[in-house]
C-alpha cells in the first residue's frame, strides 16, 4: 500500500486516536507518513503491520526499520516482533493495528472541516467518484481516492492525505462482508452519500440481495443527521433503504418525480450521448462522450451530489462535458482492421454485465458483435444460476459469437443455448493470445466486441493481446474524440 506523506502526527496523536500504549520509545515523536507495506517506507514514518488470513506483517519490521521507518504501531500479542527493536524507536501497542488504521484516519479527518462525499453501489462508484471529481475540480482542490483505494485499508490511507489545501474529498466505499460500510462511514464521516444501484455482488460475502441491501443501506444509517443522502429513486432497494432515514435527501433517475433527471435522451452510438439534464427548474442539454444508460445514472448521481456540495449548475454541466471514460470501464478503442472493441474488464457483477450487453446491443446497431466473457466472481451458492441467467441475457441481446474462459463458462453456455445461440457460436478459449488469433480468422471491418469479466480474472491481459494483434487507430486516424 501506499505511503501517506502528508500527515503530521505525534506519537501522543496516536494513542489519543487509538487508545494504544507506549511500550517504548518518545510520545514527542513526529510521523510525517504513514505505510502498511515495508517496501514503501521513508524516513519519519510510521509502520502499521496489517494482520490477515494469510499474511501478517508482523513478520517485515525489521525490513520497515531497514527502510526507514521511525516508529511502530503493534498489536498486541506480537510483542515478540519486536524483541530485537532498538529501544529508541517508538512502539505504541494496540488491540488491532487495522481499526487502528481507521481510527487514526479519523483524527485526521477530524482536524479538517472539509466536506467529505462518500460513493458506494453494486456498480457504477468509481465512474460516479470521478465524474463528482471532473465537477469539483473546476472550481476546488480535491481529495479523491485513488483507483480502487475503496476498502478498510484503502480508504484510511486516501484520509491520511488530507492537507489543510484540500477544499473537498471524495471516497469511495466497496464491501464483500457485513460490516464494512458502516466502519467506512464511521471512520470517513461524509456529509455527503451516495448509493449508485443495489443489486447481485458479492454475494459469497453477503449472503442474498437483502444482506446486500442492507450493508449498502448502512452508509445512509450510519451518516450524521445532518448530512445529505443522494438517492436513485429507480432504484426500488435503494427506496427501500432511503425510507428509514429521515434528513436532507436529493433525488435522481430518469422519472419526473426525480429532482435530477436525464430527459430527451438521444444515444449518439460511438460518440455518446446527449440528454436534457433537469436539477430542479433549471434546464440544460449535455453531450457526453461516455455512452450506455448506467452511466447517465452515473452523470445522474454525480450532479446530485455535486449540488449537496452547493456547486453552481453550470459548473455541474461544465464538468459532465468535459468527464473522459476510466480505462477498463466501457472505455472504446478502435482497431485499425475498422473493428470496435469495448474494453470493459476492470471488474463484473450481473447487473454490470447485463448494462454492457445492453449497450453493446444500442451500439452495433445491424453489425455483428462477439462477447469475450470471464466469470463473475463472488457469487456464492448462487454461481452456477447466475452464470446461466447471464448466458441467457447475452442470446437476448443478439450476440453473434460468444467466447467464454473460467471454471463457470459451461454455465454461461448452458444458459446462452437455452437462450437460442447454437453450439458453434460459442467458444471456450482461455489463453489470451489463443483468442486474439481466433478472432483475427473470423473479425471483419464493422464488428464489434465487447470484453468483461471480474478483476481476478485478468480479463485485461485479452484486451492487450487483441490490441497488439490488430494495432489500434488513434483518435485523429478515424476522426471521434473519447
Amino acid at each position: 500500500m501506499k505511503s501517506s506523506r502528508l500527515l503530521i502526527l505525534e506519537a501522543e496523536d496516536i494513542m489519543k486516536a487509538t487508545g494504544g500504549n507506549l511500550i517504548q520509545g518518545s510520545g514527542c515523536q513526529v510521523f510525517s507518513g504513514v505505510s502498511t507495506d515495508s517496501r514503501n517506507i521513508t524516513g519519519d514514518t510510521l509502520f502499521i503491520p496489517l494482520v490477515g488470513d494469510r499474511y501478517d506483517g508482523h513478520n517485515f519490521i525489521e525490513e520497515a526499520l531497514r527502510s526507514g521507518a521511525s516508529g511502530l504501531l503493534l498489536q498486541r500479542g506480537k510483542e515478540k516482533a519486536v524483541e530485537k527493536v532498538s529501544g529508541d524507536v517508538p512502539v505504541i501497542c494496540v488491540d488491532d493495528t487495522l481499526k487502528a488504521l481507521g481510527d487514526i484516519a479519523r483524527f485526521r479527518r477530524d482536524r479538517f472541516k472539509i466536506p467529505v462525499v462518500a460513493v458506494t453501489g453494486s456498480s457504477g462508484k468509481t465512474t460516479t467518484k470521478e465524474m463528482i471529481a471532473s465537477i469539483a475540480g473546476l472550481s476546488m482542490n480535491i481529495l479523491k481516492s485513488p483507483g480502487n483505494f475503496n476498502n478498510l485499508i484503502g480508504l484510511p490511507l486516501t484520509l491520511l492525505e488530507m492537507n489543510s489545501d484540500h477544499e473537498v474529498a471524495v471516497l469511495e466505499m466497496g464491501t464483500n462482508r457485513k460490516g464494512e460500510i458502516a466502519r467506512l462511514t464511521e471512520i470517513a464521516r461524509p456529509d455527503v452519500g451516495v448509493i449508485t444501484n443495489i443489486g447481485p455482488a458479492h454475494l459469497e460475502g453477503l449472503k442474498s440481495l437483502d444482506g446486500i441491501r442492507e450493508e449498502k443501506g448502512d452508509l445512509f444509517f450510519n451518516m450524521e443527521a445532518g448530512a445529505v443522502a443522494i438517492i436513485n429513486c429507480d432504484d426500488e432497494a435503494v427506496r427501500m433503504v432511503a425510507k428509514q432515514r429521515k434528513g436532507k435527501s436529493i433525488t435522481f433517475g430518469m422519472k419526473k418525480d426525480a429532482f435530477v433527471r436525464a430527459e430527451n435522451i438521444i444515444k449518439r452510438g460511438e460518440d455518446g450521448v446527449s440528454f436534457t439534464l433537469v436539477m430542479g427548474k433549471f434546464k440544460r442539454e449535455i453531450d457526453m462522450s461516455t455512452f450506455g444508460e448506467h452511466n447517465i445514472y452515473n452523470a445522474l448521481a454525480a450532479a446530485a451530489c455535486s449540488l449537496a456540495l452547493g456547486i453552481d449548475h453550470d459548473v455541474i454541466c461544465e464538468g459532465l462535458t468535459s468527464f473522459r471514460q476510466i480505462d477498463g470501464r466501457m472505455d472504446l478503442h478502435r482497431l485499425k482492421s475498422g473493428v470496435y472493441l469495448i474494453d470493459d474488464t476492470y471488474n463484473a457483477n450481473p447487473a454490470s454485465v447485463k448494462e454492457a450487453l445492453r449497450s453493446l446491443r444500442d451500439l452495433k446497431g445491424t453489425n455483428e458483435s462477439m462477447v469475450i466473457l470471464g466469470d463473475m466472481l463472488e457469487l456464492g451458492d448462487q454461481s452456477e444460476e447466475i452464470h446461466e441467467d447471464v448466458g441467457r441475457y447475452l442470446a437476448d441481446t443478439g450476440v453473434d459469437k460468444v467466447f467464454l474462459r473460467g471454471r463457470f463458462s459451461h454455465a454461461v453456455a448452458a444458459g446462452a443455448t437455452k437462450g437460442g445461440l447454437k453450439i458453434d457460436q460459442i467458444f471456450f478459449i482461455d489463453n489470451p493470445g489463443k483468442m486474439a488469433v481466433c478472432l483475427k480468422s473470423c473479425l471483419k471491418e464493422g464488428d464489434w466486441v465487447l470484453i468483461k469479466g471480474s478483476r481476478k480474472m485478468k480479463m485485461e491481459d485479452v484486451t492487450r493481446a487483441i490490441i497488439e494483434m490488430f494495432g489500434e487507430e488513434t483518435a485523429e486516424e478515424n476522426n471521434f474524440e473519447f
